[in-house]
């Protein structure tokens, strides 16, 4: 069961009701800063969880409280497009995103660190985007020149491996390497942890490679990497 850390109590508590009722993903977003990028990134990690899961879930962002250009900058990281406040269903349950700090909202809560430097650099919206992933959401990220340069290199060098083993028969993903990623992202959205199995997936010498390159299909569900993006590259 996926289940987030509720930022008002300290506790773990289950991001989605039972009987598989729809999940509302509100994420406050009250400036156009790195931060704010940071909680659209989480909000959207969390959607994906729970649609791996089976249940439904609408990513909603308050059009009242807006900044401008705030779109335009989460879709340059890959991150999927928000409702507005008003839609979504009224049953379920409802899982606010927010930056760490401050009055919390009524309801479950998931409270995100923050990013320094404040203003976004999206020249490589990529990098900055597994940079951001590679530390878990409750901790502060230096989104400096070698935390981009270290990001920059694991994705070509992920990407690169994925396109080769693209081209190996497919082999299905095995159930213990399934289990280790969706307990990852079900354990308050780690995304680190299942950055971590794929390192292990591309050392591990027992794995064919059409096995790795379906693992990696299946965890960039979650991560949103684009790791397929080379396939078919002559190089």
């Amino acid at each position: 069961m996926l289940r987030i850390i509720d930022a008002r109590t300290g506790e773990p508590a289950p991001a989605a009701p039972a009987r598989r009722a729809p999940t509302r993903v509100v994420a406050h977003a009250p400036e156009a800063d790195t931060t704010t990028l940071r909680v659209l990134l989480v909000a959207d990690l969390l959607v994906r969880a729970l649609e791996l899961a089976g249940t439904p879930a609408w990513a909603l962002l308050p059009a009242a409280r807006e900044p401008g250009g705030l779109r335009e900058r989460a879709a340059a990281l890959g991150i999927r497009p928000f409702e507005d406040g008003g839609a979504g269903p009224d049953t379920g349950q409802t899982v606010h995103v927010r930056r760490a700090g401050g009055t919390l909202p009524d309801g479950v809560t998931i409270a995100v660190a923050p990013v320094h430097p404040a203003a976004p650099d999206l020249a490589d919206p990529d990098a900055v985007r597994l940079a951001l992933l590679a530390r878990h959401h409750h901790a502060r990220v230096e989104l400096d020149a070698a935390a981009l340069d270290e990001a920059r290199d694991t994705l070509a060098r992920l990407r690169s491996a994925v396109a080769a083993w693209a081209r190996q028969p497919s082999r299905p993903v095995p159930v213990e390497v399934r289990d280790r990623l969706r307990a990852a992202w079900e354990d308050d959205l780690d995304a680190p942890g299942v950055l971590r199995v794929l390192h292990g997936v591309e050392t591990d010498p027992d794995l064919p490679d059409g096995a790795r390159f379906e693992i990696c299909a299946y965890a960039d569900r979650f991560l949103g990497l684009d790791l397929t993006r080379d396939l078919g590259d002559p190089a």
